[in-house]
């Protein structure tokens, strides 16, 4: 895997993760693996997430492990250190672009106006994280920008669950959806692995 582009194909859902404890970050890859899930996005919103992914490098090699979140260049960096292998940003600023772009990891750039979806791909970027998506417009819009922009490619994220994923994932410019839905903080807290291994093989079934 070496493109952006192919993240997208990896799973119709990208679990959208934020880990408290990072003892949990394991066993939670597992389960999301044994339900059919082959990727997991660990957000950098908690004081564990670092040590969360350098977990799931370690112990889940199967798994395809990216940071997501990432709001700094030094972040960029460290989540790469810690042993992802690929990177989400909500938005994009230069900096934080120019951060990824030296890790040599592939990403997926943040956008929710058409501006900063023209700029992104000026740089040659082609698939990108379309984030609040339901705040933003939701699917209608994503439909609306695949006339002018039919070069991208999308995650929405923000907002999607079981009920409006087909929604995303029946347009054309949509591969994949990004949700928490998979990971309930109620289930982690419990350590319900069980749970999320079940909504994994639901969202699992789900096609683009």
């Amino acid at each position: 895997m070496t493109t952006g582009s192919e993240l997208l194909t990896l799973s119709p859902v990208i679990p959208v993760v934020v880990v408290d404890d990072p003892g949990d970050a394991a066993p939670l890859a597992e389960a999301l693996l044994a339900g059919g899930i082959k990727v997991i996005e660990l957000t950098l919103r908690t004081p564990a997430a670092l040590e969360a992914i350098a977990n799931v490098h370690k112990s889940v090699p199967d798994i395809v492990l990216g940071a997501g979140t990432v709001t700094s260049p030094a972040q960029a960096a460290q989540a790469a250190e810690a042993g992802a292998s690929f990177l989400v940003t909500p938005g994009t600023t230069d900096a934080v672009l120019d951060a990824c772009q030296v890790t040599g990891l592939p990403f997926l750039p943040g956008a929710s106006t058409v501006s900063e979806m023209m700029r992104l791909a000026e740089r040659g970027l082609t698939a990108l994280k379309f984030f609040p998506a339901e705040a933003a417009g939701g699917a209608d819009f994503l439909k609306s920008v695949s006339g002018p922009l039919p070069e991208l490619r999308f995650c929405p994220t923000g907002g999607i669950n079981l009920a409006n994923a087909p929604q995303y994932l029946g347009l054309p410019n949509v591969k994949c959806v990004g949700g928490s839905w998979l990971t309930p903080k109620d289930a982690l807290a419990a350590k319900d692995f069980g749970r999320i291994e079940a909504l994994a093989k639901e969202a699992s079934a789900l096609t683009a």
